[in-house]
């Protein structure tokens, strides 16, 4: 018998208690019952977003809720800026070409964050750009971006910023509207610890006026439509029920813990999975790095993908790779959502005996040890942060 431990950066491992929602008898979506637990995931995403906006529910991956963005905000021929630290951020620049949309590109080298500096110049140099799009936390380099610098940036210009915040949103820091974030887009199966297969978007009142005026082809992501049916507590369409009901079920566990105490274990798990890799002589790829997942630098010989199917195939223990130009160089650990100490540290020990096998000098226990260290010492942070406030939504006693 083998156990099987997900590491990779979505979809990540759910709560039993959410795996037992989800798997309840389906609810019919046009009754009271729905509506109520509907009701209850829209409060409990306004919370997870620190918003005190409408808050919209897709079901759909979290590059549907990405394109649903492009088509409500935006016209053909409109103009756009995409700040880019990687693959996702990039994928803001295939959407909008779909769509007939120009945009100007604000790339940082893969592994750095956007310089706020560059997209300063970028709004000034750009007036006509209706909006600036852009990723919290890069999920394919581990960098993450300084969101709150960005919208202090467009909030000053016409642009609405819109934000990737899939990876991010239930584990990295963000307030959605102290920060200026018009447009923020997550999804189910990263930080929120749900199955795959929901998106949701917070709109502000000046992404709003956009979705009001644009003319690209909509129907099925048609946000006027969704916001109508809010007052009849449903969605426009068929939505995935035991999805919804499984969310339900771990928003209440995100308010009962309160989003300070779970960024700070994610800071926690973070520097403990640096420290691990580090011990075993693999230099950090993100500059700054995020707190949901790490990305390392593989010795030069490594293969890569060989290390990946062997941590799979023979320890049972998925992690991700390096996507497009980083693939095979880089390995990328999570420790977001429904994880812990102890999913670092097999994560760790499985790294090192695979490691073994395929070669490469590693003194045994050295990474977990390392991790260890982190996790017995008294924690630390990082920064400053601003306190979750009250108005957003109680938490459970």
């Amino acid at each position: 018998m083998k156990k099987y431990y997900l590491l990779t950066p979505g979809p990540t491992p759910i709560p039993p208690e959410t795996a037992v929602q989800a798997s309840l008898p389906i609810l019919h979506h046009r009754t009271h019952e729905f509506g109520a637990v509907f009701v209850e995931v829209l409060e409990g995403l306004k919370y997870t977003f620190q918003t005190q906006q409408e808050v919209l529910l897709l079901t759909s991956s979290g590059t549907g809720g990405m394109e649903s963005a492009v088509v409500n905000l935006l016209s053909p021929g409109d103009h756009a800026i995409v700040a880019s630290s990687g693959v996702f951020g990039e994928r803001w620049g295939k959407l909008l070409e779909a769509y007939g949309i120009q945009s100007s590109l604000v790339r940082a080298e893969w592994g750095r964050a956007v310089d706020p500096e560059q997209l300063a110049h970028a709004v000034k140099q750009h007036p006509e750009a209706k909006a600036v799009f852009t990723t919290h936390t890069e999920t394919s380099t581990g960098v993450v971006n300084d969101i709150q610098a960005f919208g202090d940036i467009v909030h000053r210009s016409k642009a609405v910023l819109v934000v990737d915040a899939i990876s991010g949103l239930g584990g990295e820091e963000l307030h959605t509207d102290a920060w200026h974030v018009d447009v923020a887009v997550a999804g189910s199966q990263k930080g929120l610890m749900a199955p795959p297969g929901l998106a949701f978007v917070a709109i502000s009142p000046k992404a709003w006026q956009l979705v009001e005026s644009a003319r690209s082809p909509r129907c099925y992501w048609d946000y006027r439509l969704m916001k109508q049916s809010l007052s009849e507590k449903e969605t426009p369409f068929t939505p995935a029920v035991s999805l919804i009901m499984g969310l339900a079920e771990s928003l209440r566990l995100i308010r009962k813990d309160g989003l300070e105490t779970i960024w700070q274990r994610h800071i926690r798990l973070a520097e403990a999975t640096r420290a691990g890799l580090k011990a075993l002589g693999l230099p950090l790829f993100a500059d700054p790095p995020c707190h949901v997942l790490t990305a390392v630098r593989l010795p030069a010989g490594m293969d890569g993908k060989r290390l990946i199917r062997s941590l799979r195939d023979t320890y049972g223990v998925s992690i991700a790779g390096g996507q497009e130009s980083l693939a095979g160089k880089i390995i990328r650990l999570a420790h977001m959502g429904y994880m812990d100490r102890f999913d670092v540290l097999v994560g760790l020990g499985a790294l090192e005996m695979a490691f073994s096998e395929l070669g490469y000098p590693v003194t045994p226990g050295c990474g977990v040890a390392a991790a260890e260290r982190v996790l017995l010492s008294p924690p630390t942070h990082s920064k400053e942060r601003t306190p979750a406030r009250q108005s957003y939504g109680p938490r459970p006693k």
